[in-house]
């Protein structure tokens, strides 16, 4: 009798996907297939891994928002150096029948100015390669709260929540509403 056939070697695990809630532990991968969990151990330290990045998403929307609040304060003190600028923003006394500047060129209609001050070059870079990591991992926590799975959902709550818990201890009566997490 051959037992040829019972000698075949192992298959792989592979990689399972759900599309509804679970809490599927072994052989669960976490966006990638390179990040495949095969072990209880492995699952504890992807689990930590994912409430840190949540943390690191936390704490770069903080740390974006005192920066943004250092450069304002910079820019204020170097402009109060300045002659300061009328609201067509000329340094010369406004003129009243003069509306070129206000009216649109082809329809007409009043043209709103930013408010605010213009930001250097080098502060706009550093500003929008912190919002491009922001963004960047905020789609890839999405990516793991789609494997729908329950674990992995409540680590990147528990992440967000405890950078947000640790790093937001102070609050502006008056300043701009927190975005909270959000994918962009």
């Amino acid at each position: 009798m051959d037992h040829s056939a019972h000698h075949m070697a192992a298959e792989p695990a592979r990689c399972k996907m759900w599309m509804l809630w679970n809490t599927q532990i072994i052989d669960t991968c976490v966006v990638f297939s390179q990040w495949h969990i095969r072990s209880n151990l492995q699952f504890f330290f992807s689990f930590l891994a994912i409430v840190a990045l949540g943390m690191l998403y936390e704490y770069l929307r903080v740390f974006s928002r005192d920066f943004d609040k250092r450069i304002g304060v910079k820019l204020r003190v170097r402009n109060a150096r300045r002659t300061p600028l009328t609201a067509s923003g000329r340094s010369s006394p406004e003129r009243h029948g003069d509306d070129a500047e206000e009216t649109g060129l082809l329809n007409g209609s009043r043209v709103m100015r930013k408010q605010g001050f213009a930001v250097p070059p080098l502060y706009r870079a550093m500003r929008a390669v912190l919002y491009g990591a922001s963004v960047g991992l905020s789609f890839f926590l999405m990516l793991v709260f789609m494997t729908y799975n329950a674990y992995l959902i409540f680590a990147v709550i528990l992440g967000a929540g405890a950078g947000h818990y640790i790093l937001s201890d102070t609050i502006e009566p008056n300043g701009p509403a927190d975005k909270g997490m959000a994918c962009h």
